[in-house]
């Protein structure tokens, strides 16, 4: 279904809420000894920082979906099963990143000025360059996908793929749908974003 600004707002701040609590028990984990890699206060000072971060740094996601919704003509009930199945593939390669950059860390600690060195990088880069939005139809991925895959031109409710016959030998083949390409390149950007969040949170905290 289409989800309204209401709805949208108190999931936003259930989440917040959650997230909230949890650094409040990461905190008082701490501080009764439950956990004593550190004491309290240092813990949960830097779980609220790293966590505040990341809420900032996601404008700019949110910015970019907004834009892969409008170029594909999703409708907003529809919208949100690509979310649901992006967040999902997100936690998954998110892990993958913040284990390996964990690993590195722990195995050369000097990795971190080379983190640092690249957000630097990164925000002289948007200070300098002019702000302009994307051209998702020259995306290497989208061209790639069109190129490679079957793609229809049109949705089919709220399905990734459908079968429906190949215009050259007439027998029923798979079709992707534009949905499923809103997915994948939501997942790329997103990808693209956590190649600046991670370095952010090792930059606050290693634990």
């Amino acid at each position: 279904k289409e989800m309204g600004i209401s709805e949208s707002l108190w999931l936003s701040a259930f989440y917040i809420g959650f997230a909230i609590l949890y650094g409040g028990a990461i905190w008082w984990a701490y501080e009764v000894g439950y956990l004593t890699t550190s004491d309290g206060l240092h813990a949960g000072k830097t779980y609220f920082t790293g966590f505040f971060i990341e809420k900032a740094l996601s404008i700019d996601n949110v910015f970019v979906i907004s834009l892969i919704f409008t170029f594909f003509a999703i409708p907003r009930k529809y919208q949100y099963r690509a979310l649901v199945w992006g967040i999902i593939a997100v936690i998954v390669l998110r892990g993958i990143m913040i284990g390996v950059g964990a690993a590195l860390v722990q195995e050369y600690s000097w990795i971190l000025y080379i983190f640092g060195a690249f957000l630097i990088a990164t925000g002289i880069k948007m200070l300098v360059v002019p702000e302009s939005d994307p051209d998702i139809s020259k995306n290497p991925v989208v061209r790639f996908f069109k190129k490679h895959m079957r793609v229809t031109d049109e949705l089919h409710d709220q399905k990734f793929f459908v079968r429906k016959p190949d215009p050259v030998t007439g027998k029923l083949a798979l079709w992707a749908t534009p949905l499923f390409l809103a997915l994948v390149i939501i997942n790329i950007a997103d990808l693209i974003f956590a190649v600046d969040s991670v370095p952010a949170i090792f930059a606050i905290t290693t634990d």
